[in-house]
C-alpha cells in the first residue's frame, strides 16, 4: 500500500546520496516531491530520474531563502506541503574542522554554517509555513551518531560532532513547542553511509576494517542510502502520528559495539 498518498515533500540535499535515496522512495510511496542541491549538474540528474512526481531546484541550503523557495515551488506546484527533510550537511575536514586543539576559527564558521545553520532556516521556514497553514506536519532532520556515540581515532572532528549534537538539541526542543499544532520533529543518525562525503573513509582500509566490528550487522558493512529510506518514510506518514521528539540511529550497530581497530 501506499504510505505517503497526496504528500507533498521537501528534501533540502536531495539530489545525490541520502536525500536522493529518500526522494526516489517517497515518490515510489506516492508523493510528490521537491528536491533541493547546490551541484546544478545534480539537480539535472536527479530531475530526471524523480519524473513527474518532483521538480528539482538549484540552491544553496545555507542560504536564508532556499528552503524558502523550495516550500513555494511545493505549494505552487503540487498544491500543498506536508513535510520537510533536511539531509543537507557534510565535513569540514577540509576547512580547518579536526580535534579541538586543531581546529581553525575557518573551519568551525564552515562546518556549524553548513550543518547547523542551514538546517536552522529550513526548520524555521516548514515550521511558520505549518502554522500558517493551520494543519501540522512533520519534519526530519539528518543527524550523525557521532552527535552522541564518540570515535575518536578515525572520527576526531569535533566541530561535526558539535552541529550534529546541536541538530538534536534543536529538534527536540521544537517538538516539544509545537506538538500542540500537530507539528513533529524528529531525527535519523546514521553511522557511516556510503556517500559523496565519505569518500576518505571508504578509501581507507584501516577505517573499513574497523567498521567491520563497529558496525557488524549485515556482515559488517558500510550502510547505503537506502538503508535509510524505510525509516524516511516512516516519519514522513501518518503512521507516525503520534511520534515526535525522538533520535533514530540507523548505524548498523555503531552504538552498541566497541569496534576493533
Amino acid at each position: 500500500m501506499s504510505k505517503l498518498p497526496g504528500k507533498v515533500l521537501v528534501v533540502i540535499g536531495g539530489t545525490t546520496g541520502i536525500g536522493l535515496s529518500a526522494a526516489k522512495a517517497f515518490v515510489e510511496a506516492g508523493a510528490n516531491v521537491v528536491v533541493v542541491g547546490r551541484n546544478p549538474d545534480n539537480v539535472k540528474a536527479a530531475r530526471r530520474s524523480l519524473g513527474n512526481s518532483a521538480k528539482a531546484l538549484a540552491g544553496d541550503a545555507t542560504g536564508p531563502g532556499t528552503a524558502r523557495a523550495a516550500i513555494e515551488t511545493a505549494l505552487k506546484t503540487f498544491g500543498g506541503f506536508h513535510g520537510l527533510y533536511h539531509v543537507a550537511g557534510g565535513s569540514g575536514r577540509g576547512e580547518g574542522d579536526g580535534p579541538l586543539h586543531e581546529i581553525t576559527d575557518a573551519g568551525w564558521d564552515f562546518t556549524v554554517r553548513l550543518n547547523l545553520t542551514s538546517l536552522f532556516y529550513s526548520n524555521c521556514a516548514a515550521v511558520q509555513q505549518f502554522l500558517k497553514q493551520k494543519t501540522g506536519g512533520s519534519v526530519l532532520n539528518m543527524s550523525s551518531v557521532l552527535g552522541f556515540s564518540p570515535s575518536p581515532r578515525y572520527f576526531a572532528t569535533h566541530a561535526y560532532a558539535a552541529t550534529k549534537a546541536g541538530i538534536i538539541g534543536l529538534t527536540q526542543s521544537a517538538a516539544a513547542c509545537y506538538a500542540k499544532q500537530n507539528i513533529r520533529f524528529n531525527v535519523l543518525a546514521p553511522a557511516l553511509v556510503a556517500t559523496p562525503m565519505s569518500r576518505r573513509a571508504l578509501s581507507n582500509e584501516a577505517i573499513l576494517k574497523f567498521i567491520t566490528t563497529k558496525q557488524p550487522l549485515d556482515g559488517g558493512r558500510i550502510g547505503q542510502p537506502s538503508d535509510l529510506d524505510v525509516a524516511a518514510v516512516y516519519f514522513m506518514s501518518d503512521d507516525a502520528r503520534f511520534v515526535t521528539g525522538q533520535v533514530l540511529a540507523v548505524d548498523g550497530g555503531w552504538c552498541v559495539s566497541e569496534g576493533q581497530f
